[in-house]
Parts: C-alpha cells; sequence; structure tokens
C-alpha cells in the first residue's frame, strides 16, 4: 500500500501579514516547508507540495535535493487539494493531509496517524479544548457559555483511505477546512488520536517567534572578526570609542578604530550578512573619519533588521604601547552603550607581542573579535 503526503502551501498568508506562502518562512535556518518535507520524506512514497504558480521557482530552491511533485493551488484549501489528489492513481492507498504551516510536528506523530489509518481509515490528531467557549452572536456581547467539555481542536497531518478521500471531494463540491469533514459527510467514522502541543500552525507574526523558540532559534551564533591598522603620526588613537592619548593614531578612512572593526566584522559574520566593506566602503566620502561608535551602531541596526540581537562580546586588542588597562572600563560601557547590552556581557582585554611583529615593533595595532548573537 502506497503512502502518499499532500502539503497545501499555496495559501496568502493574509493575516501573517506575508506577502508570500507561510511555509517559506525560516524558522531554523530552513523553510518551514523545508523543515516538513525532510520529516516526510522517509516516511512515504511520494510528497506532493501544493503551490501558487508564482511562487515555484521558490519552492524548487527552498527544496532543492528533495524528491518532490509540484501542484498548482486552487482558489480555495479545498481546491487545492483536490488538485493534487487528482494526480493519484491508485485507490488502495494511503493520503496523508498536512498544512505546510505546521512544521513543528514530530516523525513519531506521522508514524502514529499512518498506522491508525492503516487500521481505521480516517484518522485525525486532536487537543482537548482547554479554555472556556462563549458564544457571540453579534461579536460584542456574550449570549451563552458553551461546554466544552467533549471539544477538540483539530491538527494536521490527517490520515485517510484514498479511495474515501476522492470519493469525499468529488461528491461533496463545498468547501472545507478540514478533510476530515468531508469523510464525516461520507458517513464513515474519523479516528481522533492524541496530537502534539507543539504542533502549532503559523497564522500571526507571535506564532512565527513562538516556533522559533520551540525549535530551538535562539540558539547562540558565534563570529570572528579581525582587523589592523598602522600607526601614524597626525591622527588621534581611538580604540573602542576612547581617545587615547599617545604620540601616534592608527591610520584609516574612518576613525580607524581597529578594535571596533574587528567587532563590527565578528557581529556581521555570526549573522552572515558580510563585513563592514560592504556596508560602509571606504570609496564612500560620507564615512570619511567617521566615529566608529556611530558604525556600531548601524550595525546593531542591521542585525536587528535581520532579527539578531548582540548576546556576548569578548574582544582582544594587541598593542605594544601605550598601556591600555586604564582605558578598558570606558572601553566596555561605550560597547555596552552602543549595543544596548549589558556591560558584563562585554569582555575588552589588551596584550602585547612581547616586541615581534609588526605590533611589536610599534608599526600597528591589530585587534581580534569573538560574538554570539541570537535571534530575537
Amino acid at each position: 500500500m502506497k503512502i502518499y503526503a499532500i502539503i497545501p502551501s499555496a495559501g496568502s498568508g493574509s493575516r501573517m501579514g506575508a506577502s508570500s506562502s507561510k511555509a517559506l518562512i525560516d524558522i531554523n535556518g530552513k523553510t518551514a516547508i523545508r523543515i516538513i518535507a525532510e520529516k516526510f520524506k522517509p516516511k512515504v512514497d511520494k510528497i506532493i507540495v501544493v503551490i501558487r504558480e508564482e511562487e515555484l521557482n521558490e519552492f524548487k530552491s527552498v527544496l532543492h535535493g528533495i524528491d518532490v511533485e509540484f501542484v498548482i493551488g486552487g482558489d480555495t484549501r479545498r481546491q487545492s487539494v483536490h488538485n493534487a489528489l487528482n494526480l493519484l492513481k491508485e485507490d488502495d492507498a494511503i493520503v496523508l493531509v498536512h498544512d505546510g504551516a505546521r512544521p513543528l510536528l514530530s516523525t513519531t506523530l506521522i508514524d502514529r496517524v499512518i498506522k491508525y489509518t492503516i487500521d481505521f481509515g480516517a484518522v485525525v490528531p486532536v487537543l482537548p479544548v482547554s479554555d472556556t467557549l462563549k458564544y457571540s452572536e453579534d461579536g460584542e456581547y456574550i449570549d451563552h457559555t458553551k461546554d466544552r467539555a467533549n471539544l477538540y481542536t483539530v491538527q494536521t497531518p490527517q490520515g485517510f483511505n484514498a479511495a474515501w478521500l476522492k470519493e469525499a471531494y468529488n461528491k461533496f463540491p463545498d468547501d472545507a477546512t478540514d478533510d476530515a469533514a468531508l469523510i464525516e459527510k461520507l458517513g464513515h467514522r474519523v479516528k481522533m488520536i492524541k496530537g502534539e502541543m507543539e504542533n502549532i500552525k503559523l497564522t500571526y507574526p507571535k506564532d512565527v517567534s513562538f516556533a522559533r523558540k520551540l525549535s530551538g532559534f535562539n540558539a547562540a551564533r558565534t563570529g570572528f572578526g579581525f582587523d589592523v591598522h598602522a600607526l601614524v603620526e597626525n591622527r588621534k588613537l581611538i580604540l573602542c570609542g576612547v581617545n587615547i592619548p599617545h604620540t601616534k593614531g592608527l591610520l584609516g578612512h574612518s576613525d580607524a578604530d581597529v578594535a571596533l572593526h574587528a567587532l563590527m566584522d565578528a557581529l556581521l559574520g555570526a549573522a552572515a550578512l558580510g563585513d563592514i566593506g560592504k556596508h560602509f566602503p571606504d570609496s564612500d566620502k560620507s564615512y570619511k573619519d567617521i566615529s566608529s561608535i556611530t558604525l556600531l551602531k548601524e550595525v546593531k541596526k542591521i542585525l536587528a533588521e535581520a532579527s539578531y540581537m548582540p548576546y556576548n562580546v569578548d574582544i582582544c586588542i594587541a598593542a605594544q604601547e601605550p598601556r591600555l588597562s586604564p582605558y578598558i572600563e570606558a572601553m566596555r560601557k561605550n560597547i555596552s552603550e552602543a549595543l544596548e547590552i549589558c556591560i558584563d556581557m562585554i569582555s575588552v582585554k589588551a596584550t602585547t607581542t612581547e616586541r615581534l611583529g609588526f605590533v611589536g615593533r610599534l608599526k600597528g595595532i591589530c585587534a581580534y573579535a569573538s560574538v554570539s548573537v541570537i535571534r530575537c
């Protein structure tokens, strides 16, 4: 008996405020549809993904390497599933229908749905209703309270005998957001099994944030940065935004704050957002002599736009001269204020090179930075 998985993903995501399918939302460095397809792949004979025609290339890209068949959806979910059912030639088969906006299902749930579909012909995972239910005719005032006993919320994947589901779709042309409802209209009983609390549907923006937390999306990402600048006369020596008295300063297009340049590269690298040369090129005159503290604040905004925030900073400055320890706390304070994170998340260290190399010969200063960022 063959097993098919139909994944409707042709919705517009209007309640999400998204311009594309919710199945294309990034959850854990992967799109929702990729996560779903990877879970179904070892369990079924074929995966059928129902999409909007204009998103075909994007779906092909994110599902690269996974054998799926694409079907163009209709105006409603029912029409989309029906289009996919038309591909199935066998009646002696099992069909699993799963929302493309439910990426957090477990493979254990898939196994259980398959088993009970073989035994009963129609299965849905459910959870008992835990909230009190109120009924309102006009949407403003409560008319009465409904008894929540014996009431359940329904999840996917839902499993069906293929012949039953085809007959239900052909016999009842009216729309249904739940495939089990059509099976019920045929007169078949639908077996309920226990669903999963984590198996949420991405409907509103808050659902995406919750899904990311459930899937460990807030796990820290790390980045590393390095920079070096030459020491020259007639330039200020600025490190981590602190103007340090010295006979020489660092040469550069901006204020040449080598420590903050390393830090910014580390932050951008942790989020895979390029480097400071990409965002603040030295060919741009507007960045001439600009404060690196100002640029660091811009990097924080760039991270925020990509939904990342700095979590930990560790900087090591290699300078033979001058002695930097008196300025360390001021450096930490500047970084704390620019990134808007606690000062105890920021470490700044200074070292010499024992007079070895260009640093030891007082030709320049270099800095290393290691950072962590988390998804916010």
